[in-house]
């Protein structure tokens, strides 16, 4: 991150207010990415949520070697996360304050470059960059990256309506003087998701606000035994939590009478929140699918039909299809069609020569569809995999895949298939790990075809990574070209037996363990270790996930009673 020179110099601007419990492990390098900002900070301000563990020795010995270090140790835990950064909030001192969690950190210069911008666009608000790192692998993935490719500077939220849908407040610096101004704080005490009501308060008061480009902020995503609150969908009151976080949303953004922020917030309702709790439905119980639906059907009540038209034909077709249906029903068609990319499985029918979700449910019209260009349709194309080993040992094994494009509403037919390009695409930087293209076989509504990759070809393009620091992981991408010269590009859907992993011959590049999986979004993905240390630390990965899963299942049982 290079610090732009046409700002006066940051000397101790910014108080940077760190919250924990019960994260001993983690807050010292927290504190340390905000101390080694440098000149900018004035101070930090830990505030420990009364941990039990050894948190408060861990800030106890941090503080005693620096004086820009308080610590403010609260007697009673609060139940979340807004009392601590409003106890944080309310001892800051310096101009401007940001906010981190104990498990995360600030990027170097981060800080910096948050108020070069907060001076160079006279801004009340400066918003940056974060992504979210998948730890122990380390993939970064931005957070809302569509908002900070240009910096950009707003004279009000309303100029930029999609702003709602950065709901974070630990990737932006703020004006302490404005949030005073306004009376802006977070929810005290057990409120989940607090930081939706803290944005739209701030954005309510209409700061005007600078974007950056620049990454600021490191969000640490732990698949651990004792996962965040996002992480944590698997109980209901974490879907109720988020439903009265996002009513208290739009409720602040009415009474501010800002009817842009209003209809943007239920639009992002409908295409995060909504799409992302519906696709794992299929993977809770019958108790949660039923209060999932019963809650979610009463909160789309209050939902204007403006922001189901404004929203993406996915969020706004599953939520018609919750809003007419008594219970749940479809789950596995919702779950697929709330993926990314969205899939809309069969049947497909219509009414009145409309396409509808489904012959009992006729006035469940799929708006849009008809009309939609190819490369938009929810189409679902299939991909099964099967390692084939050839009989010769020096010669590599071969990875085949049986592509099925599947019919939808008849725009398949209309547009006629011929055939698909396969590519395997490397997870972290997109480079072509393999492309082959075959013709289609048209049959009754399903189009296939069969491609056939050497694994060792593949095994060689992952070359720039150091040979046996783990896998590398390829995601399996399809265009599926027609005769009309329409196309799509699109993800495969995982199916089939052959996911599963084996050791075979990769030709010059000796053993190579190759796994077939399926995404958390259902999608084909293939992952390839080359040589016996490159296996082995997949074997240790997977070791580890075993681990955190018998500590959940332990802790489970200890939760309801059990031994």
């Amino acid at each position: 991150m290079s610090p732009r020179t046409s700002s006066p110099s940051p000397a101790a601007q910014v108080s940077v207010v760190v919250i924990g419990f019960n994260d001993a492990d983690h807050i010292a390098s927290a504190v340390h990415s905000a101390l080694r900002q440098g000149t900018p900070v004035a101070e930090v301000i830990a505030v420990d949520d009364a941990s039990t563990d050894a948190t408060p020795e861990a800030l106890h010995e941090l503080a005693a070697r620096y004086t820009r270090l308080r610590v403010v140790r609260r007697e009673a835990n609060s139940g979340g996360c807004g009392t601590p950064r409003n106890d944080g909030l309310r001892r800051a001192t310096a101009p401007y304050v940001m906010f981190l969690d104990s498990d995360d950190v600030l990027e170097a210069g981060a800080v910096e470059t948050l108020f070069r911008a907060a001076v160079r666009h006279d801004a009340q608000v400066v918003a940056g960059r974060c992504v979210r790192r998948e730890l122990p692998g380390g993939r970064d993935v931005p957070w809302q990256r569509a908002l900070f490719t240009v910096e950009s500077a707003h004279g009000s939220p309303a100029e930029l309506p999609r702003l709602v849908h950065d709901t974070l407040c630990v990737n932006k610096l703020y004006s302490r003087a404005f949030l005073e101004e306004h009376g802006i704080a977070f929810p005290d005490g057990a409120f989940r998701y607090e930081d939706f009501v803290f944005t739209a308060r701030v954005l309510a008061a209409s700061p005007r606000i600078a974007l950056v480009p620049d990454t600021v902020y490191i969000w640490h995503v732990r698949r651990s035994d004792r996962p965040s609150i996002s992480l944590a969908r698997g109980d209901i009151g974490n879907w109720r939590s988020r439903l009265e976080a996002h009513r208290r949303t739009v409720e602040i953004f009415e009474e501010a009478g800002l009817k842009e922020l209003t209809q943007a917030a239920q639009v992002k309702f409908l295409d995060d929140d909504l799409r992302m709790y519906a696709r794992e439905l299929t993977g809770r119980g019958p108790d949660y699918r039923a209060a999932w639906w019963r809650l979610t059907k009463e909160h789309l009540a209050d939902v204007d039909e403006a922001a189901l038209r404004a929203a993406r034909a996915p969020a706004r077709w599953i939520a018609r299809v919750v809003s007419a249906a008594d219970g749940p029903r479809d789950l596995e068609r919702i779950a697929e069609l709330a993926n990314r990319p969205a899939r809309l499985l069969p049947p497909y029918m219509r009414a009145a020569g409309h396409p509808v979700w489904a012959a009992g449910m006729p006035g469940v019209v799929l708006d849009g569809l008809d009309t939609k260009p190819m490369h938009r349709l929810p189409v679902t194309v299939d991909a099964e995999p099967r390692l084939e080993r050839d009989p010769r040992p020096s010669r590599p094994a071969r990875l085949r895949i049986t592509v099925r494009v599947h019919e939808l509403y008849g725009r398949l037919a209309a547009a006629r298939p011929v055939a698909v390009d396969l590519e395997l695409r490397h997870r972290d930087d997109g480079r072509l790990g393999a492309a082959r293209d075959a013709a289609l076989n048209a049959g009754d509504g399903v189009w296939t075809a069969d491609v056939l990759l050497d694994v060792g070809a593949v095994a060689s393009a992952g070359a720039p990574r150091e040979r046996g620091t783990g896998p590398d992981a390829w995601d399996v991408r399809v265009r599926l070209r027609c005769a009309d010269g329409s196309s799509l590009y699109t993800a495969a859907r995982a199916t089939g037996q052959g996911l599963r992993r084996a050791a075979v011959p990769g030709g010059r590049r000796g053993l190579v363990l190759v796994q077939p999986y399926a995404t958390s979004g259902g999608s084909l993905a293939v992952r390839i270790a080359v040589g016996p240390s490159a296996a082995t630390a997949v074997v240790r990965r997977r070791l580890r996930r075993l681990a955190v899963r018998g500590r959940r299942r332990l802790g489970a049982r200890r939760a309801r009673g059990g031994r």
